[in-house]
């Protein structure tokens, strides 16, 4: 099942189903308790926000082999853990704002999203996938000169509109063997598959709820594979996931 945000007729944010290119609006909290209403939109005529507000991103670095070994670095040992805050989350369709003033290099990251559906805190891995809400699709946007120049990623990782996230949350996806793909300006760059993941989904989900407590809309970023390069202003970027959809984002200045 697909959920989305989106602006309803009376200009309001809300949540809806997606079926077949009709959105139904629901009343509630898709994370509580809500009702699929039969107050349809044609899906094209809407205008889409953020699936969900997470209070915080989880982002793991160097989560494929692929990606450890274009940068240089060695797989780690435990899952390696950033945050982006939540004022970087932008809506499908929404623009990435380049930050030209402090960055000269600012790459795209196509990545697994893993929302969390309810209060997870020291969940076991045969657990974890029981406090999974969906997934959706995630551009881990970095600017990738300040990434390498700062002890830690939260300048390079966490600049305004560099969390886009959508279009959908899929709840009925298989986390372990989903295609992910990037496309630059039309051009493929990225190409794997979350069964190359080396921390799979519910160790992730695990692993982060014994060191903060994860809360409903919350999201995971799995990591990235090989293929990353930098965009620029004019650029569109496009994130896609077998079974859950296309993320589509232009660059500005």
């Amino acid at each position: 099942m697909k959920f989305l945000r989106f602006t309803n007729a009376q200009k309001k944010p809300v949540f809806g189903k997606y079926l077949d290119g009709s959105v139904f609006e629901i009343n509630g909290d898709i994370f509580g308790k809500y009702s699929v209403t039969d107050i349809e939109y044609d899906y094209a005529n809407t205008v889409p926000l953020a699936p969900c507000l997470p209070t915080k991103i989880i982002a793991v670095g160097l989560n494929y082999e692929d990606h450890a070994k274009e940068m240089n670095r060695t797989p780690p040992e435990d899952p390696m853990l950033f945050m982006k805050p939540s004022t970087a989350v932008i809506a499908h369709q929404e623009e990435i704002k380049y930050p030209g003033h402090m960055s000269n290099r600012v790459d795209y990251e196509g990545e697994l999203g893993v929302v969390i559906g309810k209060r997870a805190h020291m969940v076991e891995n045969e657990q974890a996938l029981e406090y999974v809400f969906g997934y959706t699709c995630i551009n881990d946007v970095t600017a990738r000169d300040l990434q390498a120049k700062d002890i830690q990623f939260t300048r390079g990782k966490g600049f305004d509109t560099f969390a886009p996230i959508g279009p959908f949350i899929e709840t009925e996806a298989d986390p372990s063997d989903l295609h992910v793909r990037t496309f630059l300006n039309g051009e493929l760059k990225q190409n794997s598959s979350t069964k190359n993941l080396i921390f799979s989904v519910p160790e992730l989900v695990s692993f982060i709820s014994k060191v903060m407590t994860l809360l409903p809309g919350d999201i995971i970023a799995t990591g990235t594979p090989s293929g990353i390069s930098p965009m620029s202003p004019g650029d569109l970027v496009e994130v896609e996931i077998e079974g859950i959809g296309k993320l589509i984002n232009h660059v500005s200045s």
